[in-house]
C-alpha cells in the first residue's frame, strides 16, 4: 500500500523519513502513526538500513496529535488507536534513530524526540508540551524521560507551563544535541547518520539494546500510568473546553469547570 503521510528515501545505509502532512503541519493522525510504525519495522528488518533520520516537510516538524481526529468519535470497527502500537515500535527500535527538527514540534513532535538517539534542531524551531492546556496528561513516557533528561524541576516547568521552548533552549536543556542553521540542518543530520551507518552494524545494535534495557521497565511503567490517566482525561470537561476553544480560535476558560 503506498504511503500517504510519509515520504521515504534510502541512500548509503540511511533511511530518510519525512512526515508529510504539510497542510496540517505534519500533525499525526492514525494513518501517520500506522505508516511510521510499519516503516520503522521494515527499517529494523532490512540489513541495508543502518540508521533512520526523521524530519518534517514544509515549515513544521510535527504539530502533534491531529485534534480534529481527537474530537471525532472512535471508528467503531474495533481497531486500536495508532499511538500505542507506534510507541511500542519506537521503544523497541534497535538501530540509531535521529531527528532533524526543522520547525515546530508540539506534543508527539516533542515527546518523540525523547526516544531518539540524536536530535538536531534548526534555528527558529520551537518545541512545546501542551498536554495540561488541553486538559490531558503527558504521553510517550515523557513523565519519566523528560525528568531523566533535564531534571525534575525543569521538567515540571516544561510540563506545567506548556510554554514554548526555542531551539537554543532545547539544546541547553539537552532535548537536542546540536543547533543548526535551517539550510544545514538536514545535511548535518544525514552526515552524522551516514557516519553511524559505517560502524559495525551488529555492535551498534547490541549497544542500543543495552542502552534501551537500562530504562525499559521504567518506560513501560510510565506509559501504562500515562495511558490510564489519559483515558480518564480525554473527554473530560476540561478537555472538551480546550478542544472547543481551539476550533473556535479563542482562549479556553477553565474557571467555571
Amino acid at each position: 500500500m503506498p504511503l500517504k503521510t510519509l515520504i521515504t528515501e534510502e541512500s548509503e545505509g540511511v533511511l530518510l523519513v519525512r512526515l508529510n502532512r504539510p497542510e496540517q503541519r505534519n500533525a499525526f493522525n492514525n494513518r501517520m502513526y500506522d505508516e511510521l510504525r510499519d516503516t520503522l519495522a521494515e527499517a529494523q528488518r532490512l540489513g541495508e538500513v543502518r540508521a533512520v533520520v526523521v524530519t518534517g516537510t514544509g515549515r513544521a516538524f510535527s504539530a502533534g496529535q491531529d485534534l480534529g481526529e481527537m474530537a471525532s468519535p472512535p471508528a467503531g470497527d474495533g481497531s486500536p488507536h495508532g499511538f500505542g502500537p507506534f510507541m511500542d515500535r519506537v521503544c523497541s527500535f534497535d538501530k540509531p534513530l535521529l531527528a532533524a527538527v526543522n520547525g515546530v514540534g508540539v506534543g508527539i513532535g516533542l515527546t518523540l524526540l525523547l526516544h531518539c538517539d540524536l536530535v538536531f534542531i534548526a534555528e527558529g524551531a520551537r518545541l512545546r508540551a501542551p498536554f495540561v492546556t488541553l486538559g490531558v496528561v503527558p504521553e510517550a513516557a515523557s513523565s519519566y524521560l523528560l525528568p531523566l533528561l533535564v531534571g525534575f524541576r525543569k521538567a515540571a516547568e516544561v510540563l506545567y507551563s506548556a510554554d514554548w521552548i526555542d531551539a537554543q533552549r532545547a539544546v541547553e536543556l539537552g532535548i537536542a544535541n546540536r543547533l543548526c542553521g535551517p539550510e544545514e540542518l538536514l545535511p548535518v543530520a544525514l552526515d552524522d547518520a551516514r557516519r553511524l551507518a559505517k560502524q559495525p552494524p551488529e555492535a551498534l545494535r547490541h549497544t542500543k539494546r543495552l542502552l534501551l534495557a537500562t530504562r525499559e521497565e521504567a518506560v513501560r511503567a510510565a506509559r501504562r500510568r500515562e495511558d490510564e490517566a489519559f483515558a480518564v482525561r480525554v473527554g473530560s470537561p476540561e478537555n472538551r473546553e480546550a478542544i472547543r476553544a481551539f476550533f473556535e480560535k479563542r482562549t479556553p476558560d477553565f474557571t467555571k469547570l
